[in-house]
């Protein structure tokens, strides 16, 4: 029993020391990382400038010439770093994909600072630990381990940090370099953030890979009125209209389906999750609607995979105390499928509001592109290194239910592919969220994924 014991327990040792880069290399990246977290670039208070400069001077330290780095963007405060590794040019370049802006967050919110780098029970916390330093440091750290070790792939390598993903706009630093600097990031493909490795009750049941994803519609439901004084109230108050609105909203799901990617997904899952939703998972593969039903109440991103979802995110009304307000207003933002069209979703939800008085209208603007196919190399790769790291982990593709720089890179023609290799609690995890955090293990053992797999497909033959 005592042998068994300790060949079980050198076994995991053997099997995470495997996983991991040497300590230099380990270290490397937790630098990286760390001074990546600690330069503010929320999308609206931060500037990305500071981190684009930052990673420019490591790759020079490293040997990377002036002529191969490029900083710059939109406005001087929201610069793009893109640094290109030199191949011999027997394939088209691969891009490496990364954005280095984040999401706000207030210190008040957080049990820590979250522009502070702290390591805590086996985590790393600080907002972007997840989305998306945790990528850019790793593909900094490696492009400088190929250096070091004199790595000559059979194609460029092009790693691209860049700004605004979160916000958008005038400032994206995918839309900015595409329009302005194509040439520096043009590439056979990319890979990018939007896929993740999937734990289930402690156990990694699948290394998710993105190859479509929804798109993004704003809406803002307006109310205006001709207000009054507040000691004299009248049925006919904009914020009441506007709270009715969004009652009905709150009630609303819109109409569940499958396309080609989400069916493949659960049909996967289906081999993979145990328990009474199984049965459910394999059925929806077939269409079935009750199926659908039943796993949609079961877990938000399931419920988010399988429908156009709509959800109010931003309050405003009245200009004082004791005035009836004239104005009363929400943002709903919207994660469309992509077979589904704007027109449709603004119908509907006209038709679910079902008041004249609240007028919607779509702000900003909309881009979608098409599903990545289905390349035999990207997923033969991810799939041996999966297996090899994490020995019987499936590689599933997925339509992931947020947005990401992807979207305008497939547009482009550039087909793009979210893998990580970083593993999260499916039921836990912090994007955009208070005390966002990336495991510590998962971090290096993705760091030694993206590592190998960058490796293996920058190689025209081996795949």
């Amino acid at each position: 029993m005592l042998k068994f014991f300790a060949l079980a327990v050198l076994s995991t040792l053997c099997l995470t020391a495997g996983t991991m880069p040497p300590e230099n290399e380990r270290q490397l990246a937790r630098d990286i990382y760390k001074e990546l977290i600690e330069i503010k670039s929320g999308y609206t208070t931060g500037t990305t400038t500071p981190i684009a400069e930052a990673m420019a001077a490591r790759l020079r330290a490293a040997g990377f010439t002036d002529s191969d780095i490029f900083v710059g963007g939109a406005i001087p405060t929201k610069a793009n770093l893109v640094v290109r590794y030199r191949g011999t040019g027997a394939s088209k370049p691969l891009l490496l994909l990364a954005h280095t802006d984040v999401v706000e967050a207030r210190r008040e919110d957080w049990s820590t600072d979250p522009f502070q780098f702290v390591e805590r029970d086996g985590y790393f916390y600080g907002r972007g630990t997840d989305d998306d330093k945790a990528q850019a440091a790793v593909w900094v750290a490696n492009l400088i381990r190929y250096k070091r070790e004199v790595f000559k792939p059979d194609r460029d390598i092009i790693v691209a940090l860049t700004a605004d993903e979160e916000g958008g706009g005038p400032y994206n630093g995918v839309q900015w370099l595409l329009k302005n600097k194509r040439d520096l990031i043009d590439a056979e493909f990319c890979l990018n953030e939007g896929g993740w490795g999937e734990i289930a009750g402690g156990r990694r049941i699948s290394n998710d890979v993105q190859v479509s994803e929804k798109y993004v519609v704003n809406f803002r439901f307006e109310v205006r009125n001709k207000g009054g004084h507040s000691s004299m109230p009248v049925p006919d108050n904009a914020i009441y209209h506007l709270a009715g609105a969004l009652e009905r909203l709150g009630k609303f799901g819109f109409p569940l389906k499958t396309n080609d990617v989400t069916r493949s997904y659960f049909a996967q899952m289906a081999n993979i999750v145990d328990g009474p939703v199984k049965s459910d998972l394999a059925r929806i593969a077939q269409g079935s609607e009750d199926s659908m039903q039943r796993v949609a109440l079961t877990s938000p991103a399931w419920n988010a995979t399988l429908r156009t979802t709509c959800v109010a995110t931003q309050l405003e009304g009245g200009h004082a105390m004791n005035a009836l307000p004239q104005l009363a207003a929400a943002t709903v933002n919207c994660r469309v499928l992509a077979e589904e069209s704007i027109e449709y979703v603004q119908s509907t939800l006209r038709k679910i509001v079902a008041d004249d008085q609240v007028n919607i209208k779509a702000a900003g603007e909309v881009s979608k592109g098409p599903a990545s196919p289905m390349r035999p190399e990207v997923f033969k790769a991810v799939s041996r290194i999966t297996d090899t790291l994490w020995p019987g982990v499936p590689t599933v593709p997925i339509m992931i239910m947020g947005a990401t720089d992807g979207l305008y890179l497939r547009a482009a023609g550039i087909p793009t592919y979210g893998v990580q290799g970083f593993f999260m609690d499916r039921d836990d995890i912090r994007f955009h969220g208070r005390d966002e955090r990336m495991s510590v293990q998962s971090f290096y053992e993705g760091q030694t994924f993206l590592y190998e797999l960058v490796k293996s497909l920058s190689r025209t033959a081996g795949n």
